[in-house]
Parts: C-alpha cells; structure tokens; sequence
C-alpha cells in the first residue's frame, strides 16, 4: 500500500491530508485563529461542583467553562493528603475538588457544539516512542506489541526511567528501538514536564503547555505508520518541519519533499472535490448502490441502500453485495469526515445468517485501519449495527459549515405552496384584527412568482373573501420561507 502526506499552508490555515493508495483516507485541518486544544495542558480554576453529575465545571480561560468528571480525576498525591482510601474508592466528586480550588488539567476534547472542552488530571505528554505519565509510577506497553520477549525487553529498559515523578507507556513504533533512543525521548519528556512544572509556578497565564502545531502533531502521531512521502507547498513550513523531524522524527526526514509543483498541491489526488463530496449526505457505491449519512448532536445514523444495483443473480445476493461494498466505504467516511461517539449503521435486511457474520467481519477489517479507538458492537434485533468512536475534535462538517439561515438547522425549507398558504392566513388573521384599506405581501421571487401565478386562483379568491386589494412585491434577499404581510 503506498501511503503520503501532503501539507497545505495558508496564512490563514494549515491542511493535511492522508492519501492511501491515491485515494484520501483522512484530513486534518486547523485555522490559526482557531487552534484545537487537544493535549494543551492549563492551570486552572474549579468554579463549580456537581455532585449531582459527580462532575465540576473548570475555568481555564475559555468562553465556556470545561468540564471534567470525577473518572477523569487521576489520584495524585496532592489530592490524596486529606483523603482516606475508602474513600478514593467511592470517587465522590466532593471529596476531589472543591470550589476555588487550583488544579493543573489538560484538554482531551475540543469544545463540540455547545459544549465545552473535556478534561483530565491524568497528564499524558507523548514523544515519538514514548509517553510521559505524571500520575503513574511503572511502564506500560501498547497492546499491538505482541512479541511478549520485545513486550519484556522494552519494559526492562524504561522500568529504569521511571521514578516517584512519573512513568512512561511505550507508543507501537517503540517496537525494536535500542536503549539509547529510548532514553532520548525520556529525557525530552522530563525535560518538557520540568518546564510545565515551573510554569505552573511562575507564569500568571493559565497555558502551562500548547500541542504542536497540525503538521508536526500529525508527523509525530504518524511515527511507526508507512508513509512513503511528505509533500509540503510552503518553504517555510517545509524547513521547520526538516528541523523538527531532523531532531525528534529521523526516519522521516528523507521523506519530506518542498512541492513546487503548478498545480495546487491538493489537486494532485482530486483532494478539494473529495472534501465538498465529504460535506454531503449522500455517498455513491461504485455498484450503483449509496450510503446517507445524517449527524446529529446525539448520534450519527448510516442508511445503506442498493439504489441502481440490481445484481446478476438474486435478490439476497445483490443486497449481501451492497452491504460489503458499503463497510470499507462506512469506515474510510468515519475517517475522513472525523466522525465520532454513538453511530447506528442500517444495513440492508439479510436474511442469511452467514451473510450478517461476513458484514460484521467485513466492517471489522474495514476499522481496523482506523488510528482512533472504535468497538463495533454487532447486529440488534432490529438489524442495526451500533459503533462508538472516539471523538476528540469536531468532525469535518462543524469544523467548515455552519447553520443553514434558510431552514435553522432543520435540513429542508418549507415547500413554495405551503407558504402560500400561510401568506393567505396572515392577511385574513391581520384583516379581522385591523382596519387596512390594502395589502402588500413581501416574499421571495420564487414565492411571489407563485402568487401571480400557478397559486393566482388563491390570490383571488383571498381578495374576494377579504374585499381588499393584494399586492405582492418580490424582495430579492428573502430566503423561500421568509415573507411580510404590509397593511397600507
């Protein structure tokens, strides 16, 4: 599978997208007015306790408080002074936090919607093999290690790194790396912890530590991940990033390319239609079957549907065809549009036990390419798939749209009759309660065109029923559904 990386820089805004095998897998995107604050680390202010949600409501120098639940609260010992064990054990948020009270957190989910950020005491700083944990004393080692002899090796090296300050957890790419890289990286880290902690102290700003920018959080999370190639369009961005992977990411040095290129850099893979085609509700199949995908604030909803495939042999057949052409296609989605949390997929009804099994299989493959966490959770007894993801930033579609002023957010507008309609009940609400001579209706040039129209019979008969004269004049900067009924 060849696999790269091409970085776009704006003034404004920095992209990056992962392209496997000439298709676009993923992308990240951030503005520079906007950063995300996922890994930012922050001295922060307890301003509210709820011990109804077992939760508090953190002031870290956001619009909006952040919120962080007693199962996010990392027993350290400045918490622990006052409290027993039995009643670690309980959790209770009150016996945590107090208002008022100073605690050091660092942000594992954006702001989403309208909420705010979510937060942990658990401290994580991650490195290239790597990550730093304030909060433990001992080693872990990632689960996609399986060799238990390299699991042992890698463990016996970092027990030595660890002490009553913090412990380390080895990231994947740590797999085969010799004792000397390791101690590099856990060297960096305290070094990087010493300084958080002696912010914490000195500087009045409640930022005690900012995530790396998009391009070089996204080399150093790719580490141990195939990339043959990293293309960049800005010189400057393109030197930076030399410098970084020169000292942290070595093995991608050689990697990175200055693309000066005539056409856009994202046009190579046809990656700006991608993202337009991303934003929509429907996704075509090559079969001729689609998949529509609605987000809504609760949960994200995933319909398959056999659409122009009619298959060659049988029924069953083409919908068992569909449905397995749909989970690669259901995963790369997830991916691209950073879809995340409870997501319900309405597979095509199969009769076949076997075929429901190979679907399941199939969606499973499918995801395990996916870098964030996901559990499938098999088929309901109404056919449904239920799969969580991990979200911790906004998906593709908060991040570049926002609300229709047309419909509010509803996704459709009332139909060109319907408010005809409800022009024609206004004026009779309006004519019962004040004395007009006439009346003049303001509307859209679709609606208006209507009333002088195919609706005209309407108009006429409101104005017999009524016994005053009806004007209608178009406003061009009306949406659809928008209209204003003017007594003269």
């Amino acid at each position: 599978m060849s696999a790269e990386l091409l970085i776009n820089v704006t003034p404004s805004e920095s992209r990056v997208a992962l392209i496997e095998n000439g298709i676009l897998q993923e992308i990240h995107i951030e503005r520079h007015t906007k950063k995300g604050l996922v890994g930012n680390i922050y001295k922060g202010k307890v301003s509210r306790v709820l011990p109804g949600m077992q939760a508090a409501f953190v002031d870290i120098g956001l619009d909006k408080a952040a919120f962080l639940h007693a199962s996010d609260i990392a027993i350290h010992d400045e918490l622990a002074d006052d409290v027993s064990p039995s009643q670690l054990e309980i959790k209770d948020i009150r016996e945590l936090v107090r208002e008022g009270q100073s605690i050091v957190v660092q942000v594992v989910k954006d702001p989403l919607g309208t909420k705010g950020a979510r937060l942990t005491t658990d401290i994580t700083l991650p490195s290239r093999y790597l990550v730093f944990m304030p909060s433990v004393t001992h080693v872990g080692v990632s689960q996609k290690i399986e060799d238990e002899l390299e699991r042992e090796r890698l463990k016996e090296i970092v027990s030595g790194f660890c002490d009553e300050d913090g412990g380390f957890i080895l990231r994947t790419a740590a797999e085969g790396v010799n004792d000397a890289e390791l101690r590099q990286d856990a060297e960096f880290l305290r070094r990087l912890w010493n300084k958080i902690q002696s912010r914490k102290k000195a500087s009045k700003s409640n930022v005690l530590y900012e995530d790396l920018p998009v391009a070089r959080r996204v080399l150093r999370d790719f580490v141990g991940t195939h990339i043959d190639r990293i293309r960049i369009d800005s010189n400057l961005t393109f030197q930076d990033l030399l410098e970084f992977t020169k000292e942290y990411v070595p093995e991608l040095s050689q990697k990175l390319e200055y693309y000066q290129g005539e056409l856009p850099i994202f046009d190579l893979y046809d990656v700006e239609n991608e993202l337009q085609r991303a934003l929509g509700r429907r996704v075509d199949l090559k079969s001729g079957g689609y998949l529509i995908i609605d987000q809504t604030e609760a949960m994200t909803t995933i319909d398959i549907n056999t659409g122009a495939f009619v298959g060659h042999r049988n029924l069953e057949e083409t919908i068992f065809n569909t449905n397995i052409e749909a989970t690669s296609a259901i995963a790369r989605q997830l991916r691209l549009r950073n879809l995340g949390g409870m997501i319900l997929i309405d597979f095509i009804d199969m009769t076949v036990p076997d075929h429901q099994k190979r679907v399941l299989h199939s969606l499973e493959v499918a995801m395990a390419k996916d870098r964030a966490k996901s559990s499938i959770y098999g088929f309901t007894k109404l056919g449904l798939i239920e799969v969580t993801r991990k979200r911790t930033r906004e998906s593709l579609e908060h991040l570049l749209c926002g609300e229709c002023p047309a419909c509010k957010g509803r996704g459709s507008t009332k139909t060109v009759e319907t408010i005809c309609f409800e022009i024609t009940r206004e004026i009779v609400r309006v004519n019962k309660a004040y004395n007009a001579d006439m009346f003049v209706i303001y509307a859209s040039a679709v609606v208006a065109d209507a009333l002088l129209g195919d609706e005209s019979h309407v108009l006429a008969e409101l104005e017999a029923f009524v016994e005053k004269q009806i004007k209608v004049q178009t406003e061009p900067l009306y949406h659809q559904d928008k209209f204003d009924v003017v007594m003269m």
